[in-house]
């Protein structure tokens, strides 16, 4: 991509994934044109396009308290609202984590879910389908003040009992203690836990999603957002203060939340040294520069990471000058270069993730098409050239021929009981391996080690609970590995004999990997266990965050499993599909040979007809082909991938 603003850059990649869509649309539909969608192949285009069309850039904000990162959310995205649309003066800051982005289907709304649902076990994520819990607020998007007093309720507080704080994990007494303050009896917490937030902006409406968390608090106490929400982000941005360097709280959360968070090569990570304008000395330019160089090398250093990935921001004066048109002041702010990266890797980054997702899942159902069709014309082109030369054969021949097309379509009757059997045999090796996944039994794991921790009382024993239930799904999933590897050779097996033995063109298949989904499962542990030993509570808290890191690793457990269990499903489905397709194939072409044969049996005048009707025949399949072509090559230039690519991936 060229060197854009962010939004111009998310502009275009949303252009070019409505693009991809309707490539996708095309290939569909030139399957139904032509009678070739199955129920199978038409649940994984529409998975596809569903997941295409709610592809969001995500983009987490995250920083301690008074860095300035709402005011940078503002200037990045919100600025030609020409007001302060978030919450960002000084003292009255985010209370609460929030999620913006455009819910075509909900319209504008603000929804809080109210803070003791911190007590309640149920996960997060399952909270937020359950709309009861939620308190909705309207939004007029044709009234900016309106918005921006509505946003106002993201920095709600109320008082409590300081009993009541403790349990929510928003006091530490001891930490009060050792910082001499005295201990209150009445608390100030913030009234919301979560914020969505859905309206029309065109950057929101163009895929981008905003997540706004709060300090270290809510990370400590929330493990959902550390384990889930962050890592779930196509980046992190995290903001230092540059009038304060890293402070301690700072490299608490870089250590424990962010490091952790962005463990994985799909995502990005930006650093932004905010509040540069701090340092501005109009009468010394030079000592400025050479401040902010300090700076971004003792930031590097203490975070570990590479000085390019440091912004000096002022985000005040980024947000000023966009409201004023004031160019001068905007390069001054440095907002650009953040931009500039934003828009050149992170976004760049997330479109060839979603190439290589749409390569793997539609690749081998194009692979399939190109090939049966290609299959179709080469044998319906030899079967108009031999009908086209029964006018100078013999009866004599013709009957030998005949009788060579009823040998043939034995030989269907032979290929049909030989597919039938091993269907049956598969679907035996595959139903013993979606057994094993069933949800019964890995609820029966959960349920088991449930009893048990709950019953816990100490941290150690809990821990001890955590490790015991992942080790019974590692084994669980180990007896798995044995059975999907019989399933693997038997595919490859059955492939070849229909290759070797009958003649079919062999489409490579693709096979299901179940080690993906034990990597995935580990992964969730570890970031469970480092979580649990990193976290900066109380021990009243940490007893109650631990209950909601191990219902909230159930959760992601279960559906690590269930989307394994899915996939064999569906791959189980399709793989047989390029075998049955061939021998469909060839019934018609038997039956379309002897239908020749008999004509010039009966007179030319049959003959002639038969030969024309070929002839449509293989011009609506050379049509179909080159149809077929054009999508490809659409997709290829859309995409940039080349044939070869699609093979790779799609095998």
């Amino acid at each position: 991509m060229e060197n854009l603003q962010f939004s111009d850059s998310l502009y275009e990649y949303s252009n070019w994934r409505s693009q991809l869509i309707a490539t996708i649309e095309a290939y569909q539909d030139w399957r139904k044109r032509y009678d070739l969608e199955d129920a199978n192949s038409t649940l994984t285009i529409t998975n596809i396009l569903q997941g295409l069309s709610q592809d969001r850039v995500t983009l987490a904000f995250v920083a301690e308290f008074s860095r300035g990162k709402t005011e940078l959310i503002n200037a990045l995205f919100f600025a030609e609202t020409g007001i302060r649309l978030l919450p960002s003066s000084p003292g009255r800051t985010t209370m609460c984590p929030a999620e913006l982005f455009f819910d075509e289907d909900g319209g504008s709304y603000i929804r809080l879910i109210e803070i003791e649902t911190r007590k309640e076990e149920t996960p997060f994520s399952q909270l937020k389908k359950e709309m009861a819990q939620w308190t909705q607020i309207d939004l007029d998007c044709n009234n900016p003040e309106q918005m921006k007093s509505a946003f106002q309720e993201l920095i709600a507080v109320k008082r409590v009992s300081r009993q009541t704080a403790i349990e929510l994990g928003l006091y530490d007494e001891q930490e009060a203690a050792e910082q001499g303050i005295a201990i209150p009896e009445t608390v100030e917490i913030p009234r919301w836990r979560h914020a969505l937030i859905s309206f029309p902006h065109p950057l929101l409406k163009a895929g981008l999603g905003i997540l706004d968390t709060p300090g270290l608090n809510a990370l400590g106490s929330e493990p959902e957002l550390t384990l889930s929400m962050l890592p779930s982000a196509h980046a992190i941005v995290f903001v230092l203060a540059a009038d304060t360097g890293v402070t301690k709280s700072d490299l608490n959360m870089w250590n424990n939340h962010v490091c952790r968070a962005t463990n994985t090569s799909k995502q990005g990570l930006a650093i932004v040294m905010n509040k540069i304008d701090a340092m501005w000395d109009e009468l010394d330019e030079s000592g400025y520069e050479l401040s902010i160089r300090s700076q971004v090398r003792a930031t590097a250093e203490s975070l570990g990471i590479a000085e390019k990935l440091i912004f000096p921001v002022s985000a005040k004066q980024a947000l000023l000058a966009k409201i004023k048109h004031d160019d001068d002041l905007l390069e001054r702010s440095r907002i650009n270069a953040l931009e500039a990266y934003l828009s050149q890797d992170i976004i760049d980054h997330r479109q060839k993730i979603m190439v290589d997702v749409v390569l793997r899942d539609v690749g081998f159902l194009i692979i399939e098409s190109v090939t049966l069709t290609e299959i179709k014309i080469e044998k319906s082109t030899l079967l108009l050239e031999e009908a086209k030369q029964l006018t100078e054969q013999s009866q004599e021949k013709i009957a030998e021929m005949t009788n060579n097309a009823q040998l043939q379509q034995l030989a269907y009757f032979k290929n049909m009981e030989h597919f039938q059997a091993s269907s049956t045999v598969f679907r035996a090796k595959l139903n013993a391996l979606t057994e094993v996944l069933s949800p019964a039994r890995f609820d029966n794991v959960f349920k088991t080690n449930k009893k048990e921790i709950d019953s816990s009382i100490t941290t150690y024993i809990m821990k001890n609970g955590i490790k015991k239930m992942f080790a019974d799904l590692h084994s669980l999933l180990n007896e798995c590995v044995g059975t999907a590897n019989d399933v693997q050779q038997f595919i490859l097996k059955v492939h070849s004999e229909f290759d070797t033995e009958y003649g079919f063109k062999e489409i490579q298949p693709y096979l299901f990997q179940i080690q993906p989904y034990q990597a995935e499962l580990e992964k969730v542990l570890n970031k469970g266990e480092a979580y649990r030993t990193s976290a900066t509570i109380t021990l009243t808290e940490k007893n109650m965050a631990l209950q909601k890191l191990y219902n909230m690793l159930i959760f992601q457990a279960r559906n690590i499993l269930f989307q394994a269990r899915r996939e064999a499903m569906v791959w189980g489905e399709n793989v047989m599909s390029p075998i049955k397709h061939q021998i469909l194939d060839h019934k018609t072409l038997v039956e379309n040979r002897l239908l020749v044969l008999r004509a010039a049996n009966e007179s030319e005048g049959k003959l002639k007809e038969n030969v024309q009707r070929l002839e449509i025949e293989l011009a609506q399949l050379k049509k179909q082909y080159d149809e077929l072509n054009r999508i490809v090559h659409v997709m290829q230039q859309t995409s940039g991938f080349h044939e070869g690519q699609l093979v790779s991936l799609a095998q």
